[in-house]
């Protein structure tokens, strides 16, 4: 009896190791190799970056009034450290995307966005079971400037 020898697998590269794939890629880009470039993976790739920083910028804009709601709300003294330190790392993370990638700030700065990010972190601290005798506003009650959320500390508003 005849054992069948396996097939030879046609997967591509870029579906066995990305990252090899990637270095081969970057290598004949740089060396002018258009013709044999995997066009269609690099537009995926491509197009899967500009997603990530998309994403990237709506999820640390959630964490970002994430705290600033538990900040300007929530009372209390022993939490306010970590928060406003989350705060400060995430608007940096923010600052460092904007810096990076210019264009996104009209991203950032579009209404949609922010409600979007609005609506998830009110959800989020409302499911919290420690904050469920908390009167969290149904809008935000503050500037929805990008540069005012990555400056202004809205709390010190609060306590006057």
């Amino acid at each position: 009896m005849t054992q069948a020898l396996p097939k030879p697998s046609k997967t591509s590269l870029y579906d066995r190791d990305l990252h090899l794939w990637l270095e081969e890629a970057i290598a004949q880009l740089k060396a002018g190799n258009f013709q044999n470039l995997d066009i269609e993976n690099l537009v995926e790739e491509l197009e899967g970056l500009a997603g990530r920083d998309r994403r990237e910028i709506k999820q640390r804009l959630t964490t970002l009034i994430e705290h600033l709601l538990k900040r300007c709300y929530v009372k209390s003294e022993y939490d306010y450290a970590g928060w406003v330190e989350t705060i400060d790392r995430t608007r940096n993370a923010l600052r460092d995307i904007l810096k990076q990638s210019p264009s996104l700030r009209n991203y950032a700065s579009s209404p949609e966005l922010f409600q979007d990010a609005f609506d998830d972190a009110l959800r989020i601290v409302r499911r919290n079971t420690g904050y469920k005798s908390i009167d969290f506003p149904d809008t935000w009650q503050f500037s929805r400037d990008i540069d005012a959320l990555l400056t202004i500390d809205f709390w010190e508003k609060q306590s006057r």
